[in-house]
Formats: C-alpha cells, sequence, structure tokens
C-alpha cells in the first residue's frame, strides 16, 4: 500500500477521535513546552550574563585572591582571603612589571545597609575609585561630583550614591553634603548618579561608591583588596597584561608552583566560557528533568494505542482479507502515533516560543531587565525530533501487535 494512503488512513482513524487524540498529546505537549522553554530560557539568560560581562569592556583583566573555586568551599576561601595588598598594587603599577597596563585600580566589596536619619536602605557599597567608573562604565554624576584622588589618599569619608539609593533615603530632597552612615561611619555625599539600571556586573542605580582607602581603614578596618581591575593598553595584549600580573605577583608572594597561586586572574574571555560552562551543565539538567514528563506522555500514547488496536481488531481483520499486509498495519499505526506525537511537539513548540516571549516581556518592563527574545533553531529541532522518536518508540510496540493479528480471528472479533 503506497505511503500516502497509509497516512491519510492514519489521519482519518485520529480524526474520527478528536478528543481522545488531544488528550493523549498532552503529555507529550507538556514535555516539549519544558524543554524548549528552558533551552531558549537558558540561552536567553547566558546571552545576558555575557553582555553584562563584556560590558566592563574587551581589555580588562581582573585579579582575585585566593585559589581559583572550583567548588563552594572555593568560593569561600576566595572571599575570606587577604593575598592582594598594598604592595601588590606598587608593583603591578611598576611598568617595567606590567608595560601594557593602561591602569590599575583596586576595589573592596561592603556589605550592610545604609541609613539616613531613620530610613534605611540596602545597596551595593564599593570601594573604588572615580577613574574605573568614568573609564570601565562611561558613568559620571547627574548632580555633584567624583570624589578625587586627594580624597583617596585621605581615607576621606566621602560617597557617590545611586538614583534609587538616593529616593530610598532622602525622596524629592537634596542629598548632596548630607550624611549618610554606612557601618557606624558618617559618610558626606558628594554626587549622585543618573538613573542606569544594570551596567555590566552593577545595577548603578543601587551603588554607593566610596574611595578603596576609606572602604579599607574607616569601613571594614582591612589592609588587603577583594579585586583589582587592570585595563590593558589594547584588548589584542590582554593575554600578555594576564601574564605579565601571573609572573608579578608569584614573585612578590614567592611563588615557584603555579598551582600554589593565592590569586587567579580573569579575563572577559574566561568569564565568558565558565559562564557558558555552567548555564550548559545547569539545562542539560534542567532537560533532563523536564524529559521525564515525555516518558509518561509516551506511555500515554503507548496505552491508547493499544487500546485503539483492540478497538479496531474487526477493521485490521478486513484489512487483511482484502489485501493489506502485515507491514501496511504496521506502518499504518506506527504513522498514527507519530502523527500524535509531532502534532504534540509543534503545538508544545509553538506555546513555548510565546512562553519566552511573555518572559522576556515582563524582565524588561517589570524588573527593567535587557533579556532578548530567544529561541533557538536547535531548541524548535530537538522538540520537534524528540517528539517524533517517542512516536516512534512508543508506538512500535502497539503497531507490531496490530500487523501480527490474524486475520480469520481478527475477524470474528466482536
Amino acid at each position: 500500500m503506497h505511503l500516502t494512503s497509509l497516512a491519510q488512513t492514519a489521519a482519518k482513524a485520529l480524526r474520527a477521535n478528536t478528543g481522545r487524540s488531544i488528550l493523549t498529546v498532552l503529555g507529550i505537549v507538556i514535555g516539549i513546552v519544558a524543554i524548549v522553554l528552558v533551552l531558549s530560557l537558558g540561552r536567553g539568560a547566558q546571552q545576558l550574563i555575557v553582555d553584562q560581562v563584556q560590558g566592563i569592556g574587551a581589555n580588562a583583566v581582573i585579579v582575585r585572591p585566593g585559589r581559583e573555586p572550583r567548588g563552594p568551599t572555593d568560593v569561600a576561601e576566595t572571599i575570606l582571603s587577604d593575598s592582594l595588598t598594598g604592595r601588590d598594587i606598587a608593583a603591578l603599577a611598576r611598568k617595567q612589571n606590567v608595560p601594557n597596563a593602561e591602569s590599575i585600580d583596586p576595589a573592596v566589596l561592603v556589605s550592610g545597609p545604609v541609613s539616613y536619619q531613620n530610613d534605611v536602605f540596602r545597596p551595593t557599597t564599593l570601594g573604588w575609585t572615580a577613574r574605573a567608573m568614568r573609564d570601565i562604565f562611561r558613568v559620571e554624576p547627574a548632580q555633584g561630583s567624583f570624589f578625587t584622588e586627594d580624597d583617596i589618599r585621605q581615607n576621606a569619608k566621602v560617597a557617590v550614591i545611586g538614583s534609587r539609593v538616593k529616593t530610598e533615603l532622602f525622596g524629592d530632597s537634596d542629598a548632596l553634603e548630607q550624611l549618610i552612615r554606612i557601618r557606624g561611619q558618617n559618610m558626606r555625599v558628594v554626587g549622585v548618579f543618573p538613573p542606569g539600571g544594570q551596567v555590566a556586573v552593577f545595577n548603578i542605580d543601587e551603588l554607593v561608591l566610596v574611595p578603596y582607602t576609606t572602604a579599607q581603614k574607616a569601613l571594614l578596618g582591612i589592609d588587603y583588596f577583594h579585586e583589582i581591575f587592570i585595563r590593558a593598553d589594547d584588548a589584542a595584549n590582554v593575554d600578555l597584561v594576564a601574564a605579565d600580573v601571573k609572573a608579578t605577583l608569584r614573585a612578590q608572594h614567592n611563588i615557584v608552583d603555579p598551582s600554589k597561586d593565592d590569586f587567579f586572574v580573569v579575563t572577559q574571555q574566561d568569564a565568558i566560557k565558565t559562564i557558558a560552562t555552567i548555564t550548559n551543565t545547569l539545562t542539560v539538567f534542567l532537560v533532563a528533568m523536564a524529559s521525564i514528563s515525555l516518558v509518561v506522555g509516551g506511555i500515554g500514547i503507548m496505552n491508547i494505542m493499544l487500546v485503539s488496536v483492540t478497538e479496531r481488531t474487526h477493521e485490521i481483520g478486513l484489512r487483511k482479507a482484502v489485501g493489506a499486509t502485515n507491514r501496511d498495519i504496521l506502518t499504518q499505526f506506527l504513522i498514527e502515533a507519530v502523527m500524535l506525537t509531532v502534532a504534540g511537539g509543534l503545538f508544545g513548540t509553538a506555546i513555548a516560543a510565546g512562553l519566552v516571549g511573555v518572559v522576556a516581556l515582563i524582565a524588561r518592563t517589570r524588573f527593567g531587565i535587557d533579556w532578548a527574545y530567544s529561541l533557538p533553531i536547535s531548541a524548535v529541532m530537538l522538540g520537534i525530533g524528540v517528539a517524533a522518536a517517542i512516536g516512534i518508540g512508543f508506538g512500535l510496540y502497539p503497531a507490531r501487535k496490530a500487523a501480527r493479528k490474524d486475520p480469520i480471528e481478527a475477524l470474528r472479533y466482536e
């Protein structure tokens, strides 16, 4: 029997039980929605994070204390490490050590809330330099000004705050020259950033920027840094700068064996590779979890097809009596199963595509996140391909059972 005729016969049989066919593929639809949604959102999240990392600049080299994290315990060690000090900054600043470094800016992260009178807000408080904010993030205060290099040298208790910090603490009042309190210390507001939202790894609106020396001495009482930002003079020299930084710090710390490094260097490409590895691993895990529903849906397909074979035993006998071969019967029932699952795959992919758009819209309008709509062709092809494979895999047994029925016994079946 011609394949086209078999397909038409299969489609007619499915239309005869439209309600049951729809309920049968529901499990497949849910599974395909989950898989395509996870793949699409995973790709969107990865692109969002990569865009944020790239916002730091292609010529950025970041030095962090401690061993490079390989697990949760290493992350804790990095946070608590005190291996990067002022001596390291001085060594890195020498041109003979890192000749292609254009600027070197240490950073200190300060935890805790910020208050003004009875109002309290928990921002991101960063001890850094004004130059780094200008050069890396292209941000200037909308009101007031940045603190100066003299302020850094004198450990001045001054701060530049984000627009949301200003609103939460001062409302419509002027924030300039007012005193905010950070970790028990009064800090004079000298500038207010314009609304900017997420810029690279920071939300400028929720940032409080202070001189890194002030963060060290007045706020934390430490003499080390949490990060060192280095800008290469050219993006092409990033790897060279990274190598010079490693050599300089090993000499400073008397390290001969690189495996004993008490610091690690991250470039933009390193960060992007790490992000891709993490997001891909999570995506694979989530897809594996979502695939369980496809197995359940496949079992549902097989059960309904077995019921259909039993109900249509007399029809099978008639078809064999007029010349249909076992192969024709097997192909027809297999086509029915594949039609069901592929229809579920197409419908599930369409629903997932709509949900991805909804998520992207909510992220942009409600949370101010620049989430790009992403529906990879690979996700669409995977969804439809998996659906077809389930149709073949779980439809084969009922189809073979139908094909093996004895025509005489089938004609006697009531």
